[in-house]
């Protein structure tokens, strides 16, 4: 029988990885499909998967599938096929990583959850078949340039920071949940106007959009694809990004570049950067923005106290760590911050 979990360590999956001589595409997608029985669904596809060497995060819920992986370039079709195999999957989308090494993933996890994406509704008459309609690179430039349009950033506040679109409005939380219904308060008063939500690759903002319509907005768009599959449009037909920056992914990549623009600063000295890092003091793991003189100085550490920890001797930052809870933390100023009004958002451009 196979093996449905992985049973190697993470860090011999990682050096394996980076001993890889075979090229590997990053790619990702989604599918808001009901799905019966999940967990059965789940081992199906791992056993499916596994053996092509994919690597990645793929979440099965009832309420549809979502999955960002890697795989080696010569297996690429195979996986479509596969993928493809299952009626409610044929023709989806794959989003192709725009900026990809293909170090973005060492193992394979494929996790049976309560929702493809956590957003908190628990209205029982909500649900995806009422979305709004899709913007390609094309539509999604020519809204830009509408003066009725608003365009809606629902990532959170660490993504916006390295790139948004052009005039995007940030919803100031860090969680997909808390930015629903803050949307629909900030957007109260427009809803007769175009509203464009976009995200990194569509899932966020799909259900973004289906939630504006059930609180009453007329005229809502969803950036097809998100951010990857606008670039890669931009890529192909030779148009202008009205997307500036980075996207920022959530592999080991941490971002991908869509323009050369930098318009994020580093956290520590000020500088223009864009590039994120995890602090490497282990009792910290602050997800930041650092510049490259910065990282030198302080050895990838968020401050001079963690790059103290950092030196210390692996069995005494072990002590200094037990006992303690270590959970996600990103830096993040935006609670700080007075919320603007819509106009003010519109009015802000992007610093040269």
């Amino acid at each position: 029988m196979a093996l449905l979990h992985n049973r190697v360590s993470q860090r011999e999956l990682k050096e394996r990885l980076y001993q890889e001589t075979e090229p590997r595409t990053t790619l990702s997608f989604y599918q808001y499909h009901p799905i019966q029985n999940p967990q059965e669904f789940r081992d199906e596809l791992y056993k499916a998967l596994f053996p092509l060497k994919v690597y990645g995060r793929i979440y099965v819920a009832n309420e549809g599938i979502n999955a960002q992986v890697s795989v080696p370039s010569p297996n690429f079709n195979a996986l479509k096929d596969i993928l493809y195999s299952y009626d409610f999957l044929n023709g989806i989308r794959l989003n192709i990583a725009v900026d990809d090494d293909g170090k973005s993933f060492w193992v394979l996890k494929i996790k049976v959850r309560e929702k493809i994406v956590a957003d908190g509704i628990e209205d029982q008459t909500f649900n995806m078949v009422n979305k709004g309609r899709y913007a390609d690179a094309i539509k999604m430039n020519d809204l830009l340039d509408d003066p009725d349009t608003i365009v809606v950033d629902m990532r959170n506040h660490y993504e916006y920071e390295v790139g948004h679109f052009e005039s995007a409005i940030e919803v100031p939380s860090d969680t997909f949940r808390e930015q629903l219904p803050m949307a629909v308060e900030m957007l109260k008063d427009n809803k007769d106007r175009n509203i464009v939500m976009y995200c990194t690759g569509g899932i966020r903002c799909e259900k973004a959009s289906a939630f504006m319509l059930h609180n009453g907005f007329d005229n809502v768009f969803h950036l097809e694809g998100g951010i990857i599959n606008y670039a890669q449009q931009v890529k192909q037909q030779g148009i202008e990004s009205r997307f500036k920056g980075k996207n920022f992914v959530f592999d080991d990549r941490l971002g991908e570049r869509i323009t050369e623009d930098v318009i994020a600063k580093c956290h520590q000295c000020g500088k223009p950067a864009d590039t994120h890092t995890n602090c490497k003091n282990d009792a910290c793991h602050l997800l930041f923005i650092q510049c490259r003189e910065c990282s030198q100085k302080y050895n990838g550490c968020c401050s001079a106290e963690c790059q103290t920890v950092y030196h210390l001797p692996f069995e005494d930052q072990k002590k200094l760590r037990e006992g303690k809870q270590n959970g996600i933390m990103v830096f993040n100023k935006s609670r700080l911050r007075l919320r603007p009004s819509i106009k003010e958002m519109q009015d802000m451009r992007f610093e040269k």
